[in-house]
């Protein structure tokens, strides 16, 4: 019987998008994850919620807002 590899959940998906060295837009990641922009702002906000650091950086005009994770809690390593 073979056993297929875990799958990652959204969540741990989102932190590999935010960890990125650019970060992601919330473009990037609603595309990527399958969510509607509102559903992106709100799993930010619940990381920020429980201890992730999120900085929202803007990389030229008319470019959106990129965010990347700056600092994750002792229990998320």
């Amino acid at each position: 019987m073979t056993h297929s590899p875990k799958r990652k959940t959204k969540k741990e998906q989102l932190i590999q998008l935010l960890t990125r060295k650019a970060g992601a837009d919330v473009a990037t990641i609603s595309d990527k994850l399958g969510w509607q922009a509102h559903t992106t702002r709100a799993a930010l906000t619940g990381l920020r919620k429980s201890g992730f650091e999120i900085s929202a950086e803007k990389s030229g005009e008319g470019k959106p807002l990129s965010y990347r994770i700056t600092a994750q809690p002792a229990d998320a390593a």
